[in-house]
C-alpha cells in the first residue's frame, strides 16, 4: 500500500497485519510455559511490526508480507530470550535428558525407546514423561532456530545473521537433514505436521490418535533426539 506520494503507507499496513500479530503470538503460546502471557508476545510482535515499516526495503526482493512474519517473530523470539523464562530446573532436567538419551543411543545403536530413555534416567515412565511435558517448552527456540529460520530469506539489509545461517551451510546442513530422517517415523511425522503443514496441537494430536498434552511430549522427544545427533 502507498501514499498518493508513492511512500508506504506506514498506518495502513499497520492495521492490515495486526491480525498477524496475534496470530503469531497464539502458535507461539500453545508450545510455550503457561506463564508466557499472550499480551507480551502480541507487544513485542508489534515492536517488530513496526521495526518493519521502518526497515523494509521493496528493492531487496522480498514482499512485505514475508519479511514481516520474519520480524514480528523473530522479535517474539528475542523478547523470550531476554527474559530467560525457562526455570533453573526445567534446564537441568532438560540437560539429563539430553545426556540420558545420548547414551542410550550410543549404547543400542538405534533410536532408543521411551523406557529405555527412562531406564537410562532411573525414573518411572510416568515421571519421564513429565520431563518430556516440563521442558517442551524449552526445546522449542532452537529447533525452531534450525527448522524455520534457517529455511526462510534473510532479515533484511542491516540485520545480523540468524544462529542458523552458518550451521545449515554444506555438511552441517546434510547432518541435519540426515538426523531428521534417523527420527522414528511418528516423530518424523509430528514434525513435518508441526513445522511444514502448520497445524496446530489438537489437530496434530488428531492425525496421531494422541492428547496434546502427548504430543508435547513427542515434540520434546523428538527435539531432544536432534540435539544429540548434532552435538
Amino acid at each position: 500500500m502507498y501514499t498518493a506520494k508513492g511512500k508506504i503507507d506506514q498506518g495502513a499496513l499497520l492495521e492490515q497485519y495486526l491480525p498477524l500479530v496475534r496470530r503469531q503470538a497464539l502458535a507461539m503460546q500453545v508450545k510455550l510455559p503457561a506463564s508466557v502471557e499472550l499480551d507480551d508476545l502480541i507487544q513485542a510482535g508489534m515492536v517488530g511490526l513496526l521495526d518493519c515499516l521502518n526497515r523494509f526495503d521493496a528493492g531487496q526482493g522480498a514482499s512485505f508480507a514475508t519479511y514481516a512474519s520474519q520480524r514480528i517473530r523473530g522479535a517474539m523470539i528475542d523478547e523470550l530470550r531476554s527474559r530467560d523464562w525457562v526455570p533453573r530446573s526445567v534446564r537441568r532436567n532438560a540437560r539429563a535428558l539430553d545426556e540420558a538419551l545420548r547414551r542410550a543411543e550410543q549404547r543400542l545403536g538405534r533410536a532408543a525407546e521411551e523406557q529405555e530413555i527412562a531406564d537410562e534416567m532411573g525414573v518411572e515412565l510416568a515421571e519421564y514423561h513429565q520431563l518430556l511435558g516440563d521442558t517442551n517448552g524449552g526445546q522449542l527456540l532452537p529447533y525452531e532456530e534450525m527448522v524455520a529460520e534457517g529455511v526462510e530469506p534473510g532479515n533484511g539489509e542491516g540485520a545480523p545473521p540468524s544462529p542458523f545461517a552458518a550451521l545449515v551451510d554444506g555438511e552441517q546442513r546434510q547432518r541435519l537433514v540426515e538426523a531428521i530422517e534417523q527420527l522414528p517415523e511418528r516423530e518424523k511425522l509430528l514434525l513435518g505436521l508441526y513445522y511444514q503443514e502448520e497445524l496446530n496441537l489438537k489437530e496434530i494430536g488428531a492425525v496421531l490418535g494422541v492428547s496434546e498434552s502427548r504430543v508435547c511430549q513427542l515434540h520434546s522427544q523428538a527435539v531432544t533426539r536432534l540435539k544429540a545427533r548434532l552435538t
